[in-house]
Protein backbone atom coordinates (compact mmCIF):
# COMPACT_ATOMS: atom_id res chain seq x y z
CA UNK A 1 0.00 0.00 0.00
CA UNK A 2 1.09 3.49 -1.16
CA UNK A 3 1.40 5.84 1.72
CA UNK A 4 -1.96 7.78 2.34
CA UNK A 5 -0.71 11.22 2.16
CA UNK A 6 1.80 13.35 0.11
CA UNK A 7 5.08 13.77 1.81
CA UNK A 8 6.55 17.04 -0.48
CA UNK A 9 9.93 17.50 -1.49
CA UNK A 10 9.59 21.49 -1.12
CA UNK A 11 7.85 24.01 0.93
CA UNK A 12 5.14 25.77 -0.49
CA UNK A 13 5.94 28.82 -1.82
CA UNK A 14 2.56 30.68 -0.94
CA UNK A 15 3.05 29.28 2.81
CA UNK A 16 6.59 30.53 2.67
CA UNK A 17 5.62 34.15 2.35
CA UNK A 18 3.15 34.13 5.29
CA UNK A 19 4.14 34.45 8.95
CA UNK A 20 5.15 30.74 10.17
CA UNK A 21 2.17 29.13 11.25
CA UNK A 22 1.59 27.68 15.17
CA UNK A 23 -0.27 24.35 14.31
CA UNK A 24 -3.10 22.87 16.56
CA UNK A 25 -1.65 20.11 18.66
CA UNK A 26 -1.37 16.65 17.08
CA UNK A 27 -3.54 14.33 18.12
CA UNK A 28 -2.47 12.08 21.08
CA UNK A 29 -5.09 10.38 22.70
CA UNK A 30 -8.46 7.78 22.07
CA UNK A 31 -11.25 10.22 21.38
CA UNK A 32 -15.09 9.63 20.40
CA UNK A 33 -16.75 12.20 18.06
CA UNK A 34 -20.05 12.33 15.73
CA UNK A 35 -18.27 13.10 12.55
CA UNK A 36 -14.35 12.53 11.92
CA UNK A 37 -13.10 14.52 8.45
CA UNK A 38 -9.24 13.05 7.15
CA UNK A 39 -8.13 16.19 5.43
CA UNK A 40 -8.62 19.62 6.54
CA UNK A 41 -8.39 21.03 2.48
CA UNK A 42 -11.17 22.70 1.06
CA UNK A 43 -13.69 20.08 0.83
CA UNK A 44 -12.89 18.79 4.44
CA UNK A 45 -13.14 22.09 6.10
CA UNK A 46 -16.45 22.51 4.05
CA UNK A 47 -17.75 19.15 5.59
CA UNK A 48 -16.87 20.12 8.86
CA UNK A 49 -18.05 23.20 9.03
CA UNK A 50 -21.70 22.69 7.43
CA UNK A 51 -22.13 19.71 9.66
CA UNK A 52 -20.80 21.50 12.90
CA UNK A 53 -23.27 24.38 12.52
CA UNK A 54 -26.23 22.16 11.56
CA UNK A 55 -25.61 20.27 14.83
CA UNK A 56 -24.15 22.63 17.36
CA UNK A 57 -24.32 19.62 19.99
CA UNK A 58 -22.18 17.31 17.87
CA UNK A 59 -18.16 16.82 18.69
CA UNK A 60 -16.50 17.77 14.87
CA UNK A 61 -12.69 16.06 14.90
CA UNK A 62 -10.60 16.95 11.79
CA UNK A 63 -7.50 15.35 10.95
CA UNK A 64 -4.79 17.09 8.52
CA UNK A 65 -1.73 15.05 7.95
CA UNK A 66 0.50 18.28 7.78
CA UNK A 67 0.53 21.81 8.93
CA UNK A 68 -2.70 23.86 6.92
CA UNK A 69 -1.61 25.81 4.23
CA UNK A 70 1.94 23.42 3.61
CA UNK A 71 -0.87 20.32 2.02
CA UNK A 72 -2.16 20.55 -1.44
CA UNK A 73 -4.93 23.05 -0.72
CA UNK A 74 -2.16 25.88 -0.37
CA UNK A 75 -0.37 24.64 -3.51
CA UNK A 76 -2.81 25.53 -5.88
CA UNK A 77 -2.68 28.44 -7.92
CA UNK A 78 -5.93 30.22 -6.18
CA UNK A 79 -8.76 30.40 -8.96
CA UNK A 80 -12.06 29.91 -7.55
CA UNK A 81 -13.93 30.00 -10.60
CA UNK A 82 -17.75 30.46 -10.67
CA UNK A 83 -18.36 29.12 -13.73
CA UNK A 84 -17.25 25.71 -15.42
CA UNK A 85 -13.83 25.04 -16.14
CA UNK A 86 -13.28 24.61 -20.18
CA UNK A 87 -12.58 21.33 -20.14
CA UNK A 88 -15.84 20.54 -18.13
CA UNK A 89 -18.08 23.10 -19.96
CA UNK A 90 -20.44 21.25 -22.51
CA UNK A 91 -22.44 23.59 -25.13
CA UNK A 92 -24.65 21.16 -25.68
CA UNK A 93 -25.99 20.48 -21.76
CA UNK A 94 -26.45 24.04 -21.43
CA UNK A 95 -29.49 23.85 -18.91
CA UNK A 96 -27.02 21.06 -16.76
CA UNK A 97 -24.32 23.63 -16.94
CA UNK A 98 -26.50 26.55 -15.70
CA UNK A 99 -27.45 24.58 -12.94
CA UNK A 100 -23.72 23.28 -11.89
CA UNK A 101 -22.59 27.26 -12.19
CA UNK A 102 -25.50 28.21 -10.05
CA UNK A 103 -23.69 25.85 -7.73
CA UNK A 104 -20.40 27.09 -7.79
CA UNK A 105 -21.07 30.77 -8.23
CA UNK A 106 -23.09 30.04 -4.60
CA UNK A 107 -20.42 28.81 -2.80
CA UNK A 108 -17.91 31.24 -3.98
CA UNK A 109 -20.50 34.26 -2.46
CA UNK A 110 -20.42 31.69 0.78
CA UNK A 111 -16.35 31.55 0.58
CA UNK A 112 -16.23 35.61 0.40
CA UNK A 113 -18.70 36.27 3.45
CA UNK A 114 -16.71 34.27 5.69
CA UNK A 115 -13.46 36.11 4.22
CA UNK A 116 -15.64 39.24 5.25
CA UNK A 117 -16.33 37.86 8.47
CA UNK A 118 -13.64 36.68 9.83
CA UNK A 119 -11.20 39.22 8.19
CA UNK A 120 -9.41 36.61 6.63
CA UNK A 121 -5.85 38.73 5.00
CA UNK A 122 -6.18 36.24 1.61
CA UNK A 123 -5.79 38.71 -0.85
CA UNK A 124 -9.08 37.97 -2.23
CA UNK A 125 -10.54 40.10 -5.46
CA UNK A 126 -12.64 39.41 -8.14
CA UNK A 127 -10.19 40.21 -11.26
CA UNK A 128 -11.82 37.51 -13.75
CA UNK A 129 -9.80 35.63 -15.82
CA UNK A 130 -8.13 35.32 -19.13
CA UNK A 131 -7.98 32.30 -21.02
CA UNK A 132 -4.91 32.45 -23.49
CA UNK A 133 -4.31 30.24 -26.79
CA UNK A 134 -0.58 30.08 -28.51
CA UNK A 135 -1.73 27.41 -31.28
CA UNK A 136 -4.60 26.95 -33.67
CA UNK A 137 -5.39 24.23 -31.83
CA UNK A 138 -5.72 26.00 -28.74
CA UNK A 139 -7.92 28.75 -30.45
CA UNK A 140 -10.23 25.98 -31.67
CA UNK A 141 -10.89 24.81 -27.82
CA UNK A 142 -11.26 28.32 -27.21
CA UNK A 143 -13.72 29.17 -29.78
CA UNK A 144 -15.42 25.68 -28.25
CA UNK A 145 -15.32 27.52 -24.84
CA UNK A 146 -16.78 30.73 -25.90
CA UNK A 147 -19.49 28.67 -27.71
CA UNK A 148 -20.51 27.30 -24.02
CA UNK A 149 -20.12 31.20 -22.81
CA UNK A 150 -22.67 32.01 -25.39
CA UNK A 151 -24.77 29.76 -25.10
CA UNK A 152 -25.53 29.98 -21.08
CA UNK A 153 -25.69 33.60 -21.99
CA UNK A 154 -22.29 34.44 -19.63
CA UNK A 155 -20.38 37.38 -20.51
CA UNK A 156 -17.09 37.71 -22.17
CA UNK A 157 -14.52 39.25 -23.63
CA UNK A 158 -12.87 38.19 -26.92
CA UNK A 159 -9.07 39.57 -27.16
CA UNK A 160 -6.26 39.40 -29.93
CA UNK A 161 -2.60 40.09 -29.56
CA UNK A 162 -2.58 43.37 -28.95
CA UNK A 163 -5.28 44.06 -26.51
CA UNK A 164 -3.35 40.90 -24.15
CA UNK A 165 -0.38 42.65 -24.78
CA UNK A 166 -1.96 46.18 -23.79
CA UNK A 167 -3.56 44.23 -20.53
CA UNK A 168 -1.14 41.49 -19.23
CA UNK A 169 2.21 42.52 -21.60
CA UNK A 170 2.74 39.26 -23.72
CA UNK A 171 2.67 39.20 -27.14
CA UNK A 172 2.83 35.10 -26.78
CA UNK A 173 -0.91 34.43 -27.36
CA UNK A 174 -2.31 34.83 -30.41
CA UNK A 175 -6.43 34.74 -28.93
CA UNK A 176 -7.96 35.01 -25.54
CA UNK A 177 -11.11 35.02 -23.98
CA UNK A 178 -11.51 37.14 -20.53
CA UNK A 179 -14.26 36.46 -18.24
CA UNK A 180 -15.36 38.32 -15.38
CA UNK A 181 -16.68 35.42 -13.27
CA UNK A 182 -13.27 34.67 -11.49
CA UNK A 183 -11.85 35.70 -8.42
CA UNK A 184 -8.19 35.09 -6.87
CA UNK A 185 -7.06 34.46 -3.56
CA UNK A 186 -3.55 33.52 -1.94
CA UNK A 187 -4.52 30.04 -1.79
CA UNK A 188 -2.75 29.04 1.63
CA UNK A 189 -3.82 32.33 3.54
CA UNK A 190 -7.23 31.28 2.54
CA UNK A 191 -6.96 27.78 3.82
CA UNK A 192 -5.16 28.93 6.69
CA UNK A 193 -7.73 31.24 7.44
CA UNK A 194 -11.03 29.11 6.69
CA UNK A 195 -8.92 26.68 9.68
CA UNK A 196 -8.58 29.37 12.17
CA UNK A 197 -12.03 29.90 12.47
CA UNK A 198 -13.83 26.50 12.30
CA UNK A 199 -17.34 26.57 14.75
CA UNK A 200 -16.47 25.91 18.58
CA UNK A 201 -17.51 22.18 18.13
CA UNK A 202 -14.89 21.65 15.52
CA UNK A 203 -11.63 20.53 17.06
CA UNK A 204 -8.67 20.57 14.58
CA UNK A 205 -5.56 18.49 14.53
CA UNK A 206 -2.35 19.21 13.10
CA UNK A 207 0.54 17.04 11.85
CA UNK A 208 -1.79 13.99 12.28
CA UNK A 209 -1.71 11.83 9.17
CA UNK A 210 -4.71 9.07 9.29
CA UNK A 211 -2.80 5.71 8.55
CA UNK A 212 -6.11 3.31 8.54
CA UNK A 213 -10.08 3.16 8.62
CA UNK A 214 -11.63 0.31 9.51
CA UNK A 215 -15.51 -0.73 10.53
CA UNK A 216 -15.45 -0.13 14.56
CA UNK A 217 -19.16 -1.33 15.82
CA UNK A 218 -21.38 0.67 14.43
CA UNK A 219 -19.16 3.55 13.13
CA UNK A 220 -15.12 4.02 12.32
CA UNK A 221 -12.13 3.99 13.33
CA UNK A 222 -9.36 6.30 12.42
CA UNK A 223 -5.89 5.13 13.14
CA UNK A 224 -2.73 7.75 14.05
CA UNK A 225 0.56 8.20 14.93
CA UNK A 226 -0.27 8.90 18.02
CA UNK A 227 -3.96 7.93 18.85
CA UNK A 228 -7.16 7.08 17.42
CA UNK A 229 -10.66 8.66 16.72
CA UNK A 230 -14.11 6.81 16.88
CA UNK A 231 -16.38 8.25 14.88
CA UNK A 232 -20.17 7.64 14.30
CA UNK A 233 -19.46 8.72 10.65
CA UNK A 234 -16.77 9.41 8.37
CA UNK A 235 -15.32 11.71 5.61
CA UNK A 236 -12.73 10.69 3.58
CA UNK A 237 -11.89 14.25 2.11
CA UNK A 238 -8.40 13.84 1.43
CA UNK A 239 -8.24 13.29 -2.66
CA UNK A 240 -6.87 10.28 -4.52
CA UNK A 241 -5.25 9.53 -1.03
CA UNK A 242 -8.47 8.39 0.56
CA UNK A 243 -8.20 4.70 -1.94
CA UNK A 244 -5.17 4.08 0.65
CA UNK A 245 -7.27 4.41 3.75
CA UNK A 246 -10.75 2.75 2.38
CA UNK A 247 -9.33 -1.18 3.70
CA UNK A 248 -11.68 -3.64 2.28
CA UNK A 249 -13.46 -0.81 0.30
CA UNK A 250 -10.37 0.38 -1.48
CA UNK A 251 -11.16 -1.90 -4.76
CA UNK A 252 -14.45 0.61 -5.27
CA UNK A 253 -11.87 3.34 -4.91
CA UNK A 254 -8.39 2.79 -6.57
CA UNK A 255 -9.71 1.80 -9.58
CA UNK A 256 -11.10 5.15 -10.05
CA UNK A 257 -8.65 7.50 -8.65
CA UNK A 258 -4.88 8.52 -9.55
CA UNK A 259 -2.46 11.36 -8.14
CA UNK A 260 -0.33 13.38 -10.10
CA UNK A 261 1.91 16.27 -9.04
CA UNK A 262 1.88 19.71 -11.11
CA UNK A 263 4.29 22.18 -10.56
CA UNK A 264 4.54 25.85 -9.70
CA UNK A 265 7.15 28.78 -9.24
CA UNK A 266 6.84 32.44 -7.86
CA UNK A 267 9.22 35.22 -8.47
CA UNK A 268 11.05 37.57 -6.08
CA UNK A 269 8.80 40.99 -6.41
CA UNK A 270 9.34 42.18 -9.98
CA UNK A 271 11.21 45.50 -10.11
CA UNK A 272 9.59 48.94 -11.53
CA UNK A 273 10.58 48.83 -14.85
CA UNK A 274 9.40 44.64 -14.82
CA UNK A 275 5.89 45.89 -13.64
CA UNK A 276 5.84 48.79 -16.47
CA UNK A 277 6.86 46.32 -19.17
CA UNK A 278 3.70 43.62 -17.73
CA UNK A 279 0.54 45.78 -19.15
CA UNK A 280 -1.96 47.97 -17.89
CA UNK A 281 -3.19 45.38 -15.29
CA UNK A 282 -2.17 44.71 -11.62
CA UNK A 283 -3.03 41.80 -10.77
CA UNK A 284 -4.50 39.24 -13.10
CA UNK A 285 -4.66 35.19 -13.89
CA UNK A 286 -4.57 33.20 -17.16
CA UNK A 287 -5.70 30.06 -17.53
CA UNK A 288 -4.21 28.00 -20.75
CA UNK A 289 -6.32 27.00 -23.50
CA UNK A 290 -5.12 23.11 -23.29
CA UNK A 291 -5.34 21.47 -20.21
CA UNK A 292 -1.81 20.12 -20.02
CA UNK A 293 -1.14 23.77 -20.48
CA UNK A 294 0.59 26.55 -18.67
CA UNK A 295 -1.09 28.74 -16.01
CA UNK A 296 -0.06 32.18 -15.45
CA UNK A 297 -0.70 34.70 -12.54
CA UNK A 298 0.51 38.06 -11.99
CA UNK A 299 -0.09 38.70 -7.74
CA UNK A 300 -1.07 41.61 -6.00
CA UNK A 301 2.37 41.51 -4.13
CA UNK A 302 3.97 42.05 -7.46
CA UNK A 303 5.50 38.65 -8.62
CA UNK A 304 4.61 36.23 -11.63
CA UNK A 305 3.25 32.64 -11.07
CA UNK A 306 4.02 29.92 -13.57
CA UNK A 307 2.42 26.77 -13.11
CA UNK A 308 3.01 23.99 -15.73
CA UNK A 309 3.95 19.77 -15.83
CA UNK A 310 2.49 17.27 -14.90
CA UNK A 311 4.05 13.88 -12.85
CA UNK A 312 2.71 10.68 -12.27
CA UNK A 313 2.55 9.22 -8.83
CA UNK A 314 5.84 10.91 -7.73
CA UNK A 315 7.49 14.06 -7.53
CA UNK A 316 10.06 15.24 -9.78
CA UNK A 317 13.47 16.88 -9.31
CA UNK A 318 13.09 20.58 -8.05
CA UNK A 319 15.78 21.95 -10.01
CA UNK A 320 14.68 20.07 -13.88
CA UNK A 321 11.38 21.56 -12.63
CA UNK A 322 12.80 24.85 -11.86
CA UNK A 323 14.23 25.39 -15.49
CA UNK A 324 11.48 23.80 -17.51
CA UNK A 325 8.80 26.43 -15.59
CA UNK A 326 11.81 29.00 -16.22
CA UNK A 327 11.74 28.49 -20.17
CA UNK A 328 7.90 28.40 -19.77
CA UNK A 329 8.32 32.48 -18.25
CA UNK A 330 10.66 32.76 -20.85
CA UNK A 331 8.68 32.34 -23.84
CA UNK A 332 5.70 34.40 -22.41
CA UNK A 333 7.76 37.23 -21.41
CA UNK A 334 10.94 37.42 -23.46
CA UNK A 335 11.85 40.91 -22.33
CA UNK A 336 11.97 40.49 -18.62
CA UNK A 337 15.22 39.48 -17.58
CA UNK A 338 15.81 36.29 -15.92
CA UNK A 339 18.50 37.63 -13.85
CA UNK A 340 16.29 40.30 -12.49
CA UNK A 341 13.11 38.05 -11.75
CA UNK A 342 14.56 34.95 -10.08
CA UNK A 343 12.39 32.85 -8.35
CA UNK A 344 12.03 32.89 -5.04
CA UNK A 345 10.04 29.54 -4.38
CA UNK A 346 9.06 26.28 -6.94
CA UNK A 347 7.41 23.38 -5.30
CA UNK A 348 5.02 20.32 -6.49
CA UNK A 349 1.61 19.86 -5.23
CA UNK A 350 -0.35 16.59 -5.73
CA UNK A 351 -3.81 16.15 -7.35
CA UNK A 352 -6.48 13.26 -7.14
CA UNK A 353 -7.27 13.24 -11.20
CA UNK A 354 -10.18 10.67 -12.61
CA UNK A 355 -10.53 9.24 -15.67
CA UNK A 356 -13.17 10.97 -17.52
CA UNK A 357 -13.09 14.39 -15.10
CA UNK A 358 -15.80 13.24 -13.13
CA UNK A 359 -15.80 13.13 -8.76
CA UNK A 360 -15.89 10.26 -6.53
CA UNK A 361 -18.46 11.14 -4.23
CA UNK A 362 -20.42 9.75 -2.10
CA UNK A 363 -21.42 7.02 0.20
CA UNK A 364 -18.91 4.23 0.10
CA UNK A 365 -20.82 2.16 3.12
CA UNK A 366 -23.45 3.07 5.91
CA UNK A 367 -21.49 6.24 7.69
CA UNK A 368 -18.38 6.50 5.45
CA UNK A 369 -18.20 9.32 2.88
CA UNK A 370 -15.49 10.49 0.37
CA UNK A 371 -15.45 13.34 -1.85
CA UNK A 372 -12.26 12.67 -3.93
CA UNK A 373 -11.23 13.87 -7.60
CA UNK A 374 -12.16 17.40 -7.97
CA UNK A 375 -10.16 17.27 -11.48
CA UNK A 376 -9.28 21.07 -10.97
CA UNK A 377 -10.92 23.99 -9.59
CA UNK A 378 -10.58 21.93 -6.26
CA UNK A 379 -11.12 25.64 -4.07
CA UNK A 380 -14.74 26.28 -5.23
CA UNK A 381 -15.99 22.70 -6.26
CA UNK A 382 -13.94 21.35 -3.13
CA UNK A 383 -15.66 23.78 -0.87
CA UNK A 384 -19.41 22.78 -2.73
CA UNK A 385 -18.83 18.90 -2.61
CA UNK A 386 -17.84 19.20 0.78
CA UNK A 387 -21.11 21.23 1.59
CA UNK A 388 -23.26 18.92 0.20
CA UNK A 389 -20.90 15.81 1.22
CA UNK A 390 -22.26 17.14 5.32
CA UNK A 391 -25.85 17.93 4.05
CA UNK A 392 -26.55 14.53 2.06
CA UNK A 393 -25.07 12.27 5.68
CA UNK A 394 -27.10 14.43 7.56
CA UNK A 395 -29.82 13.04 5.72
CA UNK A 396 -31.14 16.46 3.92
CA UNK A 397 -31.76 16.59 0.15
CA UNK A 398 -28.95 17.91 -2.04
CA UNK A 399 -28.17 18.29 -5.66
CA UNK A 400 -27.80 15.12 -7.95
CA UNK A 401 -24.00 15.40 -7.98
CA UNK A 402 -23.65 12.43 -10.33
CA UNK A 403 -26.57 14.02 -12.73
CA UNK A 404 -24.45 17.21 -12.68
CA UNK A 405 -20.79 16.52 -12.20
CA UNK A 406 -21.02 12.74 -13.41
CA UNK A 407 -19.50 10.30 -11.74
CA UNK A 408 -15.89 8.66 -12.15
CA UNK A 409 -15.25 5.76 -14.68
CA UNK A 410 -12.87 3.27 -13.65
CA UNK A 411 -9.17 3.53 -15.22
CA UNK A 412 -7.06 0.37 -16.11
CA UNK A 413 -5.08 -1.69 -13.47
CA UNK A 414 -1.28 -1.28 -13.00
CA UNK A 415 0.82 -1.63 -15.13
CA UNK A 416 -1.91 -0.33 -17.79
CA UNK A 417 -2.21 2.65 -15.59
CA UNK A 418 0.97 4.04 -15.42
CA UNK A 419 1.47 2.96 -19.55
CA UNK A 420 -1.40 4.98 -20.41
CA UNK A 421 -0.45 7.96 -18.42
CA UNK A 422 2.78 7.87 -20.16
CA UNK A 423 1.23 7.45 -23.85
CA UNK A 424 -1.03 9.84 -22.99
CA UNK A 425 0.79 12.65 -21.36
CA UNK A 426 3.34 12.17 -24.14
CA UNK A 427 0.56 12.34 -27.26
CA UNK A 428 -1.24 14.95 -25.37
CA UNK A 429 1.99 17.41 -24.89
CA UNK A 430 2.58 17.37 -28.23
CA UNK A 431 -0.86 18.18 -29.44
CA UNK A 432 -0.37 21.37 -26.77
CA UNK A 433 2.51 22.06 -27.99
CA UNK A 434 3.44 25.98 -27.43
CA UNK A 435 0.20 25.79 -25.18
CA UNK A 436 2.94 24.23 -22.46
Amino acid sequence: MRQPFPDYRQSCGWQALLIRRCPEPALRDHVDCDLAVVGAGYTGLAAARSWAEARPDDRVVVLEASVVGEGSPGRNSGFLLEIALADDADPSAVQRMKRCNALLGDTVKQLRALVRRHRIPCQLARTGTYRGAATARGVRYLERYRAFLEAAGLPYQRLGVDALEARIGTRYYRYGLYSPDCSLVQPAALIRGLADHLPGNVTLHEETPALLVERHGAGWLVETPGGCVRARQLVLANNAFARELAGPLRGRLAPRLTVMYTYAALTEPLSEAARAALGGERAWGLLPAHRLGTTLRRTADHRLLVRSFYGYEAEEDNGAVAERLRACLARRFPNLDPAQTPFAHVWGGATGLTYNGAPVWGELAPGLWVSAGCNGGGVVKGTLFGNLLAQKALGRDVPDVEALFGSASRMPPEPLRRLGFAVVSSVERRAAGLET
